[in-house]
């Protein structure tokens, strides 16, 4: 009979991502057809699914741990931040709306029907679904009407491990502290606990994991040590980024506020001949950067502020003079252009901004939003390629007479006529091992990498790992 298990975390970023694909891969090395699920996800880092909507990244990388092609049933609630207090609120692969947060606090109780349609329907396909929680159950101030912790673990009947993150410190606390808060019908769906990222001798803690399991009442399922290989994966968030080789090749990222679709730049990190950057706030850009990356946003004209208001403006404006390249992807695209037309108020007030006048286009924000995945063929390399469309708005200018590559044979994006400045609305295109060698040729750079193949080398890794120090078959044992 088709089963679940529901990893939940004391907190955000205790690992329960990457827990869940490691246990996607390690039951499907068992046999099994797992799939993963999250009930609702907060993420700028989106990708595109097969039936053409948008779930949350991290279930596309558990669905390929999975071995299945991602699908909006991964993720039927995904919350994009626009701004500090508003969200994109995408349910089973479709924006519904945009809400502020006290808005979208009446609209969650009509979601969990949603959700279980979903969870329903994956169960239904598989042996196993292993679900992931958002944020923590600690958060007992959102729990009426709860749909990502323990208001779907009880509405779904599903039990609850809880992972918590000793890097942090005070774990102990952490487990215990969430049991104290949680009201006893919750607690009782919590069948154990997992601690995560141990770094050094796990015996050391041996003390506190029985302490722990004393003072719950909990059963442990295992202290995991640091997994140094994580950082290969395709970030969930923007500050998992790390730098990449020495090469002679700098690429310098904007770390925009709204930052989306970020993942882009893992292949990047990953070249050992490429020196990645991410440049945060109140950073000048290096001077020694070769290419410029301006980034997807969430909100094309609130970024361009931000940027402006780090001076960034400025330094690409000498970047180019200095002869330096950029690219601008997606939003960095229609920041790259003379105006930026928001008539109808996509985007908050509605109003025109000036872009960077770096590139011949300018951009009309539209209603309607493109979700789909492409073949492309790079334009000046003629290599080909495969990527993503996941944006709002229209880009059109003398510079796409130029385009930075074709799709279908119709141009796409824009380049300058010395070539040094690229604006192109395709995510994903450093995934694709050829057109990342081809496109680091372009700067006297080789590459060897091979990306997809790196991935799945982490993945069988994370599931070593969790069966060496986690009681894997326990876990997914609680699914009956």
């Amino acid at each position: 009979m088709p089963g679940a298990v529901m990893l939940q975390g004391t907190g955000s970023n205790v690992g329960k991502s990457m827990l869940v694909a490691g246990l996607c891969r390690a039951a499907r090395r068992r046999g099994l057809s797992v799939a993963p699920f999250k009930p609702q996800n907060m993420s700028n880092n989106a990708a595109v699914t097969a039936d053409g909507g948008e779930i949350g990244r991290a279930q596309a990388l558990q669905a390929l741990a999975a071995g299945l092609a991602p699908h909006t049933d991964m993720n039927p609630v995904l919350l994009k931040p626009e701004t500090d207090v508003g969200s994109q609120v995408v349910v089973q692969g479709k924006r519904i709306a945009t809400v502020k947060a006290r808005e979208y606090a009446a609209l969650k109780a009509s979601l969990m029907a949603p959700v279980l349609e979903s969870f329903e329907q994956l169960k239904a396909a598989h042996d196993l679904v292993i679900v992931e929680g958002a944020g923590s159950p600690a958060e007992v101030n959102l729990r009426e009407g709860d749909i990502a912790n323990m208001g779907f673990a009880r509405a779904a009947d599903v039990p609850v491990v809880l992972c918590a993150d000793i890097d942090r410190g005070g774990v102990i606390a952490q487990v215990v502290g969430t049991q104290a808060v949680m009201e006893a019908g919750d607690a009782a769906m919590v069948r154990g606990f997992l601690v995560n990222k141990f770094r050094g001798d796990p015996r050391l803690f041996d003390d506190g994991y029985a302490l722990i399991e004393a003072r719950t009442g909990w059963r442990g399922f295992g202290v995991l040590p640091w997994f140094a290989e994580a950082w290969r994966l395709p970030a969930e968030d923007a500050l998992e980024i790390i730098g990449g080789g020495s090469g002679a090749l700098h690429v310098v990222c904007l770390w925009l506020s709204r930052i989306a679709n970020f993942d882009d730049m893992d292949p990047l990190a990953q070249e050992p001949n490429v020196r990645v950057t991410m440049l945060g706030p109140g950073q000048a850009l290096p001077g020694d950067a070769g290419v410029v990356i301006i980034p997807g946003s969430k909100s094309t004209r609130g970024d361009l502020a931000y940027l402006r208001a780090q001076g960034w403006d400025v330094d690409l404006a000498a970047h180019v003079r200095r002869g330096g390249h950029v690219l601008g992807i997606c939003g960095g695209y229609q920041m790259l252009g003379h105006s930026i037309d928001d008539p109808d108020g996509i985007e908050g007030a509605a109003g025109t901004e000036a872009g960077l006048g770096l590139l011949e286009v300018e951009t009309l924000m539209t209603g309607d939003k493109r979700l789909t995945e492409v073949s492309a063929v790079h334009a000046p390399s003629g290599t080909a390629f495969e990527g993503y469309e996941i944006h709002k708005g229209r880009t059109d200018g003398a510079d796409c007479v130029r385009p930075f590559a074709r799709v279908a044979g119709v141009a796409e994006g824009a380049m300058s006529a010395d070539g040094r400045i690229a604006g192109s609305y395709l995510h994903g295109m450093f995934r694709d091992d050829a057109f990342r060698a081809a496109w680091l040729a372009g700067f006297g750079v080789g590459s060897d990498l091979r990306y997809g193949a790196s991935v799945e080398e982490v993945l069988e890794a994370l599931a070593d790992h969790l069966e060496a120090h986690m009681d894997v078959a326990g876990v997914l044992g609680l699914a009956g």
